[in-house]
């Protein structure tokens, strides 16, 4: 008997429709990159004004890493909405909640004050785990988490970790799972105002432009350009979504990657130099006349 989750992978992923043409020439550009990265990756763009896109393994599943939490701060989201939280809402940290990895309040004593929009803010900017855990089970969990996602049209993106019956596919993907398109998908629907309400994707999108880990994609970008941005990074997986506020148009993209080869932690690791690598290549293509020169080299 086949297990859901054999029937799940084996199922070619869905794309969205698009209402753009591709773009050939930054197409090839990005096959001739991904071509050369020793792992699997994935790479979706589009540009927002003009909607053309270039895709490359963009409904391949990638593990999420850290970028599960835009999913997790779309589902606090709803339950401010619905009134059962309030963004200030006063919380009391218990060092029985601490979580290893990046963020700050594993280091905040027991029986510290805090609230709501200090887990907001830490879980998007820091990428801190602790707040991130905190905030999943806020939401209610990675059930309604992933209702919500399936709500707006994600296939496959989930929450894995902590979630009932997600068990196996945790194995596979951890914490989170998506695809270069849904991702990116998620986040022009937030910038659009069409996530929870306009008031709240508004919200949402300031805390995603306020991220402390800059120098990989945003590290291609000019300084006075505003970017939303999300990263995630595993031994076996670093992989980042943006969304560039372009002077000549707004543009999305997603870099995945997941059986990396080089698993350093290092500045120079092949998937970190791939998406910085992208990211210039994405700002010279939309931004051609742009005399900036970035102070962090891309490869």
């Amino acid at each position: 008997m086949i297990s859901k989750l054999a029937v799940l992978l084996l199922l070619p992923a869905i794309a969205f429709s698009q209402t753009g043409k591709p773009d050939r020439k930054l197409q090839k550009a990005l096959q001739e990159i991904v071509d050369g990265f020793h792992g699997t990756a994935g790479v979706y763009v589009q540009n927002l004004k003009t909607g053309r896109y270039a895709a490359v393994n963009a409904d391949t599943i990638f593990p999420t890493a850290s970028i599960v939490k835009v999913p997790i701060l779309v589902g606090v989201f709803d339950k401010i909405e619905k009134g059962e939280l309030k963004y200030h809402q006063p919380l009391v940290y218990r060092d029985s909640a601490k979580y290893g990895g990046s963020g700050l309040m594993q280091f905040f004593k027991d029986s510290a004050q805090t609230e709501l929009s200090v887990l907001l803010h830490l879980m998007m900017s820091y990428s801190d785990n602790t707040t991130s855990l905190w905030n999943q089970a806020l939401a209610g969990g990675g059930e309604q988490i992933n209702r919500l996602m399936e709500q707006y049209g994600l296939q496959h993106t989930r929450v894995n970790s902590r979630t009932p019956g997600r068990e196996e596919i945790w194995k596979i993907y951890g914490w989170g799972m998506t695809t270069p398109r849904e991702m990116s998908s998620l986040v022009v629907k937030i910038f659009r105002g069409e996530v929870i309400s306009p008031g709240a994707s508004e919200r949402m999108y300031r805390l995603m432009t306020k991220g402390y880990y800059d120098e990989t994609g945003i590290s291609q970008l000019p300084p006075d350009v505003q970017v939303a941005a999300k990263s995630g990074s595993v031994n076996e997986s670093r992989s980042e979504v943006l969304l560039v506020n372009a002077p000549h148009g707004d543009y999305v993209f997603y870099v995945g990657t997941k059986n990396i080869k080089d698993q350093r932690w290092e500045e120079d690791n092949e998937a970190v130099v791939m998406i910085r690598k992208i990211s210039a290549l994405l700002w010279r293509h939309f931004e051609p006349r742009s005399k900036w020169t970035p102070m962090f080299k891309a490869y």
